[in-house]
């Protein structure tokens, strides 16, 4: 059913897998479920349930999330790391700043390709969160499998997960730099060093991330989240933004979009600069690759495994799942570790600047990773 890169091993190899899903139809009606697309791999389900079936998922598709905690705080995640069960080693995942042409498979040795993956990685963010909201369901949705985090509401444990800036915007006495006010009535900057200060900027840079409803659940648990940019190596000076808010999520999705303020000069023109790259470059890849999408289906992730700094992992999605509204949850061999909850999953020669794309949901105990819900 899938069609490999020119060295099909490199890819389906990833992480030790060779799997994918069938259709299972002891749980879901066959007339709910569209014919295979064997161009592909697409599915349709007309039910929010996604039942499907694989070698170890039975059932809705729920596997576990990856969301890294931990308990001694920021102190412990090194350790996670090294004792790391799912991915021994981390072979599959390639720091950001060691990360080069070569790290692609053959035929896919692309400057283009390889600039958007960089820039990709610039604007990806470390998600710290110390709050759990008394508002979390006890369940998934339309399921008795059990909410992330739910049950530690009263304790204060520190979970990371990984995020993507999406959209970056220059702000001077509320106007924006396209000329277009925003929706609330700032006209000075909101960060917290600037709020309630008599001498609050009118300069700022407001940018939007993109993450995981299951690492950030709502306002309250934004209010105790931190972005840390930039950590591309263990020694990377930290730069982090802690004025957090929600613009919206959604729970079925998996998808949460925050908003975020600096008035820092030189990180906001740093980010915008980044901002204007990756969408410059991304046309041309786009372009570049629409046509043969459906046959390679190489997918990269760029994210913080353990809390860590940031890598690069390389890999094929495997099916593909029609959730609605031109909607999709994918599964893919792309190699994901706790850590990795909310990070940009992105496919080859898919997507445009209209609305962010998926983030990264969860892994099953085969090792096959899935996404929540976007525009593929």
């Amino acid at each position: 059913m899938d069609t490999n890169l020119e060295d099909p091993s490199f890819l389906q190899d990833t992480c030790g897998l060779n799997v994918c899903l069938k259709d299972q139809t002891d749980l879901a009606d066959s007339s709910s479920l569209g014919g295979e697309n064997q161009d592909t791999g697409l599915h349709h389900l007309t039910n929010d349930q996604f039942k499907v079936q694989s070698d170890e998922v039975k059932g809705p598709l729920i596997g576990d999330h990856e969301t890294q905690e931990s308990e001694g705080g920021e102190a412990d995640l090194h350790k996670y790391l090294v004792g790391c069960k799912k991915n021994p080693g981390h072979i599959q995942f390639i720091p950001v700043d060691t990360f080069n042409l070569k790290h692609l498979p053959e035929g896919f040795q692309d400057n283009d390709l390889y600039e958007l993956i960089k820039v990709k990685a610039d604007l990806t963010v470390r998600v710290s969160v110390e709050m759990s909201s008394p508002h979390r369901p006890k369940f998934y949705p339309k399921t008795t499998e059990p909410y992330p985090f739910s049950n530690m509401i009263e304790r204060r444990i520190l979970r990371t997960g990984s995020g993507s800036v999406w959209y970056v915007n220059k702000f001077q006495d509320g106007v924006s730099q396209d000329g277009r006010y925003r929706l609330t009535a700032y006209t000075k900057c909101w960060c917290r060093k600037c709020k309630g200060s008599n001498s609050a900027s009118n300069v700022w840079w407001e940018f939007d991330v993109t993450t995981a409803t299951h690492l950030v659940f709502d306002v309250i648990e934004a209010n105790h989240t931190t972005l840390r940019l930039f950590y591309d190596r263990d020694d990377s000076p930290e730069v982090s933004v802690d004025k957090v808010s929600v613009l919206d999520l959604n729970i079925d999705y998996d998808l949460c979009r925050l908003n975020c303020v600096t008035c820092d000069k030189t990180l906001g023109n740093k980010l915008m600069g980044m901002w204007e790259h990756f969408k410059n470059i991304r046309e041309k890849v786009l372009n570049k690759y629409k046509e043969s999408r459906s046959q390679h289906k190489l997918t990269f992730i760029v994210s913080h495994p353990h809390g860590c700094s940031k890598q690069v992992s390389v890999g094929q999605w495997k099916e593909r799942l029609e959730v609605g509204d031109y909607r999709s949850k994918l599964t893919y061999t792309t190699c994901t570790c706790p850590g990795s909850s909310g990070a940009h999953v992105y496919c080859l020669g898919y997507g445009d600047l209209t609305w962010p794309e998926l983030v990264h949901s969860g892994s099953f105990k085969s090792g096959l990773n899935y996404s929540g819900v976007g525009l593929v």
